[in-house]
């Protein structure tokens, strides 16, 4: 009778655990923060704009330019009246959708490194990860990478 007693206790505490894990991974908001790109040259803050995400570099590791000395711009954009905005602040994803199974959708990612977009999902692998996928046309001719979600240091 005890063993049983015991044996139903885990099981609750169990599912009590498990059911919390997955209703707070599957919130929308799961990805509002900021993270750590990949390569960790950058942090993006992801936040909510009306009912889409986006997201902002907000830390550059080498935020000046060592030809210019200046604030890092935006050089490689192939509009030329863009090419002297700052790196630092751009927004550089936007449009994602909450769709389900932890992914947001239908977004965009910038890659101030070579000036080209991409059609871009987000999938939330832990409450720490993110898989950021950019693609051309469809998402099996496109590149993953890792996000880490830092700290706020703003």
């Amino acid at each position: 009778m005890k063993h049983a007693f015991i044996y139903s206790l885990l099981l609750t505490i169990i599912f009590s655990l498990c059911s919390s894990f997955v209703s707070a991974f599957d919130n929308p908001d799961a990805i509002v923060g900021v993270w750590k790109t990949g390569e960790g040259t950058a942090m993006v803050r992801i936040y909510k704009n009306g009912d889409k995400y986006q997201g902002k570099i907000v830390w550059l590791k080498e935020p000046v330019d060592p030809e210019t000395g200046n604030p890092k711009v935006d050089k490689n954009h192939p509009e030329e009246a863009s090419r002297k905005r700052p790196i630092l602040g751009l927004i550089n994803i936007w449009g994602f959708q909450f769709k389900e199974n932890n992914t947001w959708e239908g977004g965009n990612i910038y890659d101030p490194k070579n000036g080209n977009t991409y059609s871009c999902t987000i999938k939330l692998t832990s409450a720490n990860t993110l898989e950021v996928r950019g693609y051309i046309g469809v998402s099996l001719i496109g590149r993953t990478d890792n996000w880490t979600r830092q700290q706020a240091k703003q």
